[in-house]
């Protein structure tokens, strides 16, 4: 078998992990010059942690990970905690496999050392970058092949697009526009533990690693440690900024990141003024469900085709099961067979991650809530908590790529 990968992000490479564990030929085109990931956190749960380590990489991933102890919910005004859960050990009894922080940059560069390791099972897989994807050659429908910018072919017995939320491939296969702004977007920070260590308003940070979420009127913020306590990774997500919508990215002084919360608790304060004069937020955006990921030998993956808002820390935990999901059921197969077993990658997958699409959204609602009523009947519920809107973290975290899913009617969390 031979694959053709369309994009160096996470997704794309443990999808070309996969694929070459099971011994296939495997080329991955990224259309940037270097590799590498933007400056974040990330999280992965059980259910994408289980898909890393079945990959061989335990070693590699306890080298670069950041163990949270707990996941903690507090209310906006005074800092009060609504609800904690355990994560840690606890944690891994339960599931199988642990609830880990990384730097995105460590993770990122892991996997293409995975990929091209000499060593490792298989053929090492082929990562070549400056190749952006402007077309698609199907006179033959079983070989097709992707045609980069500056004219270089690259063939397949199947091409796969996991190059993101802009895709190239999804638009050149003709799929539908069901790309949808949220209205919000999220600003990404990074700050030095020195920094947090040494101010006694924030040491708490460091004292116990966990991973914080605070609910407040239409708008919320995410933190927590990276790299063994050297960065405070934050996620602050506002109300959209006018124009970020078209730019996508766009930098803003700190100070407005620091008024977006300064009715907030304190040691929201005290961890925002630490941050770099100038920081970056991201329009947010989302996928609307859409199970239509196959045109002939072209797949979808990641958010190519299920792109989600971050209200459940899934987006590239989901990408991580395609990845794993896809290559299982081609390595059922021949080449002859590939259809298939594309059929049977989109029937496993595109509910599950269209559960988790919904649930995400929801969770926009449910963390934005003005203080009233509704919101005092959330943090009442969260104080027995095990999930969020649609679907509970027993479902999300034991339900791991390559297991049976539970029937959907068991997953239902009843805050709507």
């Amino acid at each position: 078998m031979k694959v053709t990968v369309v994009g160096g992000g996470l997704g794309g490479l443990v999808a070309a992990l996969s694929f070459r564990k099971r011994g296939f030929e495997v080329t991955v085109l990224e259309q940037s010059s270097t590799l590498g990931e933007i400056g974040a956190g990330i999280q992965t749960a059980p259910n994408a942690s289980k898909i890393l380590l079945q990959l061989g990489l335990r070693n590699q991933l306890e080298a670069i990970h950041t163990e949270p102890q707990d996941q903690v919910r507090r209310r906006w005004k005074d800092g009060r905690v609504l609800a904690t859960t355990s994560l840690g050990k606890s944690l891994q009894h339960r599931y199988g496999a642990p609830y880990w922080h990384y730097h995105r940059a460590d993770l990122h560069q892991l996997l293409v050392d995975a990929c091209l390791d000499s060593e490792g099972p298989g053929e090492p897989a082929r990562i070549v970058t400056s190749a952006k994807v402007i077309a698609i050659n199907e006179e033959d429908l079983e070989r097709p092949e992707v045609i980069t910018s500056d004219g270089r072919r690259f063939s397949g017995d199947l091409i796969v697009g996991a190059d993101g939320i802009k895709s190239r491939i999804r638009d050149l296969i003709g799929a539908p526009d069901t790309l949808r702004f949220s209205g919000e977007m999220a600003y990404r920070v990074l700050i030095p533990g020195d920094l947090i260590r040494a101010d006694p308003a924030t040491r708490w940070l460091v004292d116990r690693f966990q991973s914080t979420i605070w609910y407040g009127p239409d708008r919320h913020l995410v933190h927590y440690m990276i790299r063994g306590g050297d960065i405070l990774n934050i996620v602050a997500i506002v109300p959209a900024a006018p124009g970020i919508d078209v730019e996508w990215t766009k930098n803003f002084p700190r100070e407005e990141l620091v008024e977006a919360f300064e009715s907030w608790d304190d040691r929201v304060g005290a961890m925002l003024r630490k941050a770099p004069d100038t920081v970056q937020a991201f329009a947010m955006y989302r996928r609307s469900p859409d199970p239509r990921w196959v045109h002939n030998r072209f797949v979808l993956l990641g958010d190519a085709c299920h792109a989600m808002l971050p209200y459940q820390a899934q987006g590239a935990s989901q990408a991580m099961e395609d990845a794993a999901v896809l290559a299982e059921e081609l390595g059922r197969v021949t080449p002859q067979n590939v259809d298939d077993a594309l059929a049977r990658y989109v029937s496993r997958r595109a509910a599950r991650a269209g559960m988790v699409q919904e649930a995400s959204l929801a969770n926009k609602v449910l963390y934005h809530l003005p203080d009233g009523a509704e919101q005092e009947l959330r943090d009442q519920r969260l104080a027995d908590f095990t999930g969020e809107s649609l679907v509970s973290y027993d479902w999300l975290w034991s339900g791991g790529a390559l297991d049976d899913q539970a029937d959907a009617m068991s997953v239902l969390y009843p805050f709507h």
